[in-house]
């Protein structure tokens, strides 16, 4: 059965960012759901993202983090 979805342009960008070379949008949600928790989410990512500045991000999550202990 296809079902038809409608999400916004800014996800859809996202989306094709982490979608691997000849992945169906339907498998890449399959890969995804099949996830339990954040960390299976960014394993099965890895190396699908490339950064342009992964120090700044680096510094960003670090500063979000501590943001969420205080």
């Amino acid at each position: 059965m296809v079902k038809t979805i409608t999400i916004r342009d800014e996800v859809y960008h996202k989306l094709v960012t982490i979608k691997r070379k000849g992945e169906s949008f339907s498998q890449l949600f399959d890969r995804l759901a099949e996830c339990q928790d954040s960390r299976q989410i960014l394993t099965r990512l890895r190396g699908s993202v490339e950064f342009e500045d992964k120090e700044q991000m680096i510094a960003e999550l670090s500063k979000k983090r501590a943001e969420r202990r205080i």
